[in-house]
């Protein structure tokens, strides 16, 4: 037996390969979004709730999941667009994720576009949150748009060059993990924790094991699959985890 197929028939390796293909194919999912939707950040999660449209509860996503507007705990993916082709017509406008006009280098805002118009060849967007003030779709008064709101430049709207993008997919419930690695100081150790005890189960205890019985090997291939959905999910939040919010 060549040294080749004994190190493809070794269950470590089988193991090294499986994690190395985890990362490379969330890493690959990731940065294969940025090419197809032309953004540095295709996605991103939502912590605020001035986009959220509230019934009988908290702005959660739970109960109203396919609603168009946005909730706490979404996961948001953003497509770079033609300012030009954005749809204006409130209340079935786009959402768009934009720089602050008076502090760019501010967090992003996701807010839905409430008004049009084109000065010195130049596009200008007037938005909203669907929160803030009268709730969407009400028809909102000028009073109550982000340039007289939230920030403040004499009431003129975002300038097409500081659009990053319109929301072309909301995933709800999924960002909450997200969400509880950023505001949980020990949720971050407890997901590298998880990651260890991966490393243990699959490298660490076999190698101090002399004999294996058939059994026991069964047993550690169902625990080897659970440990893989483990990885999956705590190395796709710790990425999340470094993107923008809103």
């Amino acid at each position: 037996m060549s040294v080749f197929t004994r190190i493809r028939r070794n269950e470590y390796f089988k193991s090294a390969l499986v994690i190395a293909l985890i990362v490379a194919v969330v890493l690959g999912f990731f940065f294969g979004l940025q090419l197809v939707l032309g953004t540095a950040v295709p996605v991103r999660v939502v912590e605020s709730g001035s986009m959220c449209v509230t019934y009988d509860g908290g702005c959660n996503g739970w109960s109203h999941p396919f609603d168009h507007t946005l909730h706490v705990g979404d996961i948001i993916v953003i497509q770079k667009v033609n300012p030009a082709d954005l749809n204006a017509n409130y209340p079935n406008s786009d959402i768009i994720v934009y720089e602050n006009p008076t502090d760019p280098t501010t967090t992003p805002i996701v807010h839905r576009i409430v008004e049009t118009y084109e000065l010195n060849g130049t596009l200008y967007f007037q938005t909203k949150g669907d929160g803030n003030g009268g709730k969407w779709p009400t028809i909102p008064s000028p009073q109550e748009y982000d340039s007289r709101t939230i920030w403040s430049n004499s009431g003129q709207g975002v300038p097409q060059n500081l659009v990053i993008g319109k929301v072309v997919m909301r995933i709800p419930y999924f960002g909450w993990v997200t969400l509880f690695l950023r505001n949980n100081p020990w949720g971050l150790p407890v997901v590298i924790g998880l990651i260890l005890l991966l490393v243990v189960l699959e490298f660490v205890i076999p190698l101090m094991r002399d004999k294996k019985s058939k059994p026991e090997e069964e047993t550690k291939n169902k625990s080897g699959e659970s440990c893989y959905i483990i990885l999956f999910f705590c190395f796709s939040s710790c990425l999340l985890r470094n993107l923008f919010k809103y």
